[in-house]
């Protein structure tokens, strides 16, 4: 009997991993994502710029008062290297 592989998926508003609990994308998200996109680095760019902003907008609501800098966990890991 196989066990059933929970994703590493983003639980809105609060942008955990519904699987580990770490902040989303958590790290088994950000492998799956640069897998899925392979070779199309730009797409997966603008997918987590949509995300980010979405995440921004949730998270403001949450707690008015703090406004998170989210690039570095949204993009930042995500651009090529050098």
């Amino acid at each position: 009997m196989g066990r059933r592989v929970i994703p590493h998926l983003p639980t809105r508003p609060l942008w955990r991993c519904r699987n580990c609990g770490a902040e989303w994308p958590c790290q088994p998200a950000r492998l799956s994502l640069l897998v899925e996109y392979r070779g199309n680095r730009t797409a997966l760019l603008l997918y987590l710029g949509g995300l980010m902003a979405e995440a921004r907008e949730q998270l403001a609501q949450l707690n008015p008062d703090h406004a998170p800098d989210l690039h570095h966990r949204f993009i930042a890991w995500a651009r090529a290297r050098d």
